[in-house]
């Protein structure tokens, strides 16, 4: 299962949610793959200890820009590989725009010969729409997308599901949509009043789950670690183990429970 984590706005949550949702399901016993997309970096930064030392062939970069194999590292947390990223892949656009090969492939092509080895495939898009996230929604069996509190956070979504539809129909027929992942929330009029219109834009799309704004997910990136290993009861960590267990690992057992709206902080 192929995953894109995707957000056309900064600063929404996108990496946050692409760390934690790996990493979780990895402490649970997964095997699980995080490519790391997105010029930043920052999921790379937070989970691979010595990424600095990493050359541009070490990374991405050299799948995207030179067609060459997935090179895939071990993280800290078990079960848990990573794809890191390369900040010269802000050049993707530039270079991909006058190549003739299927450009919007390359990922695919080379993530199908190891997506077998995992449970999960999670890729940590970049904030926009151009030939990183096609080549990630291309590659992807489903999409997250991951919504903050804001009037153009909400507008943006209109873009998104359009690129989604010319992925649909141009390059991927099969690629579904997950649904809607209100991040970042809190007792606010901004945040109630967002939240409320999503659900009633997106209806059933949007995801019971609603994480919160919680320092203690800054404090676990600023440390380097996912917010499992960092704080486990944390309100984030909590919402974000509700969230696979909604989305990912549903159990039966307590499935009337997982279908109720995370409301603590919304």
């Amino acid at each position: 299962m192929v995953i894109s984590i995707a957000s056309q706005k900064g600063g929404t949550g996108k990496t946050s949610t692409s760390i934690s949702l790996a990493a979780g399901l990895a402490h649970k016993g997964k095997r699980v793959l995080l490519i790391d997309i997105d010029s930043q970096a920052n999921s790379s930064k937070v989970l691979l200890r010595g990424y600095q030392k990493l050359s541009k062939e070490q990374t991405i970069y050299s799948t995207i820009l030179t067609r060459g194999p997935l090179v895939v590292h071990d993280t800290y947390v078990p079960n848990l590989s990573i794809v890191p990223s390369h900040i010269l892949l802000s050049n993707t656009d530039v270079e991909l725009t006058t190549a003739m090969d299927h450009r919007e492939s390359r990922l695919k092509t080379e993530l199908d010969k190891i997506s077998n080895q995992y449970d999960f495939i999670f890729i940590d898009n970049p904030p926009a729409l151009g030939w990183l996230t096609l080549n990630s929604f291309t590659a992807s069996d489903q999409v997250l997308i991951v919504v903050s509190p804001g009037y153009f956070e909400l507008d943006s979504l209109v873009q998104l599901g359009k690129t989604l539809d010319v992925v649909r129909t141009n390059f991927n027929p099969r690629l579904e949509l997950i649904g809607y992942l209100f991040t970042m929330s809190e007792p606010t009029i901004n945040a109630s009043t967002s939240l409320k219109i999503l659900r009633q834009t997106y209806t059933e799309k949007v995801l019971k789950t609603v994480i919160p704004r919680n320092t203690d997910l800054r404090d676990a990136h600023f440390e380097k670690t996912d917010i499992f290993s960092f704080a486990p009861r944390a309100k984030a960590a909590l919402a974000y183990d509700k969230l696979i267990r909604e989305v990912f690992l549903p159990d039966p057992a307590t499935a009337e429970e997982t279908k109720k709206p995370y409301e603590e902080t919304a």
